[in-house]
């Protein structure tokens, strides 16, 4: 059984945006900006803390183990 969700489901409650892939950007734009001006160390360790905030949040450990493997899938 399938518990990762893999379809975009960025965006703001409540809130439209002209067009679909916007949230996707924004948040990709979001991403970006944390890194400016940090060494490639530092990145890492954004990258890694950013992983357990968001591991934390979702809390289920079935979606954590499926989007760990889909992760390392054709590496």
């Amino acid at each position: 059984m399938n518990y990762l969700n893999t379809q975009p489901q960025f965006g703001i409650p409540g809130e439209r945006f002209v067009r679909a892939f916007q949230p996707g950007d924004d948040f990709y734009e979001a991403l970006i900006e944390t890194h400016v001006g940090l060494t490639d160390e530092q990145s890492q360790k954004v990258n890694a803390r950013l992983v357990l905030l968001l591991a934390n949040h979702i809390g289920d450990l079935r979606v954590l183990r499926e989007a760990l493997a889909a992760a390392r899938k054709d590496s």
